[in-house]
């Protein structure tokens, strides 16, 4: 067996550099370009113009505006309860993604139609294949166990002609599996993405939600979690240590159809068992990107089962114009 090899960068505190999302929100400009935000924009004590980040309707009316902005998404939209998340986080969960593609074809990001990610997870908002679609010009294949979440992704898809023909959104009807009954025995993927359910339990996520409202000095007689989020959203059972191992273990089986699996990893310490584990599945190559945004701090753990050999050929087959 080929020994793992483990590579970890040095945290960022700032977004990816090919982030469009820097620096503060020009609501001026989101308000022209969706004016359905203007009712949530107030000005704090600072004197700058901001929305309540824990108003799940002030951030799905702020996503609206972000993805005109930045994606050309002329339709978007959610059903009440379901996860609205902030889209500077995921968006530098696809550019580090693409440096970590880059890194292995020297250099150059992997683009165009030809490059296809498997979203484990996609949930209602699709906000990664938008996002990978739009600015790379990837494809994806978008996995829930929600029916709901499933057909509204679609929706999305279809009627954004920038999005059409691009997307395809699949129901794992086993929640038991992760990849198999979604993964076709015909798919070849470039990459995997997933950002896991981070509670253990209902009554873990609700008691997160009220610890948070606390430290802000905001009532708690409402619990509302900040972007929303259904069960399957926001935890499983043993958290999102457990659900990663699961992961792994799951994904040798699939070794020779996925270039990259990647995950988000919310919780340093789950890094070291998740690196034992990945070797105990004869992972040949892990590597940990850490990312900051603002107060928020993750890690991006990929790995991958193929040889140095097997990459090559990978990225002559899949990845080369000749």
């Amino acid at each position: 067996m080929v020994k793992a090899q483990h590579r970890e960068r040095k945290q960022s505190t700032r977004l990816h550099p090919e982030n469009p999302h820097q620096g503060s929100y020009d609501f001026d400009r989101l308000c022209q370009l969706y004016a359905d935000l203007r009712p949530y924009v107030s000005v704090n004590r600072f004197g700058s113009q901001t929305i309540d980040f824990h108003d799940p309707e002030a951030v799905k009316a702020l996503n609206k505006a972000l993805l005109i902005q930045s994606y050309g998404i002329s339709f978007w939209d959610i059903p009440p309860g379901y996860l609205c998340p902030p889209i500077p986080g995921r968006a530098d969960y696809i550019h580090h993604l693409s440096d970590l593609l880059a890194s292995n074809n020297a250099g150059v990001v992997p683009r165009g139609r030809k490059i296809k990610g498997l979203d484990i997870g996609v949930g209602a908002n699709c906000i990664y294949p938008i996002i990978g679609c739009r600015t790379y010009g990837w494809q994806f294949v978008g996995t829930d166990i929600d029916p709901v979440a499933v057909d509204t992704a679609n929706l999305i898809a279809a009627a954004n002609p920038t999005l059409k023909g691009r997307i395809q959104c699949r129901l794992q009807a086993d929640s038991g599996n992760i990849f198999r009954g979604v993964i076709h025995p015909a798919d070849r993927f470039d990459f995997t993405i997933c950002n896991p359910p981070f509670h253990s339990s209902a009554q873990e996520a609700e008691a997160g939600s009220l610890r948070k409202l606390r430290n802000l000095g905001k009532s708690t007689e409402t619990v509302k979690l900040n972007f929303g989020g259904q069960s399957n959203e926001l935890w499983c059972d043993g958290g999102e240590l457990a659900f990663l191992k699961r992961m792994v273990a799951q994904s040798r089986a699939f070794s020779q159809q996925c270039y990259l699996f990647s995950a988000l990893v919310s919780k340093h310490e789950h890094i070291i068992q998740l690196k034992r584990t990945l070797k105990n599945a004869g992972a040949r190559q892990v590597m940990v990107v850490n990312m900051s945004q603002g107060m928020k701090v993750s890690r991006l753990l990929a790995w991958t089962f193929l040889s140095d050999s097997e990459q090559l050929s990978w990225r002559e087959l899949h990845w080369s114009d000749k």
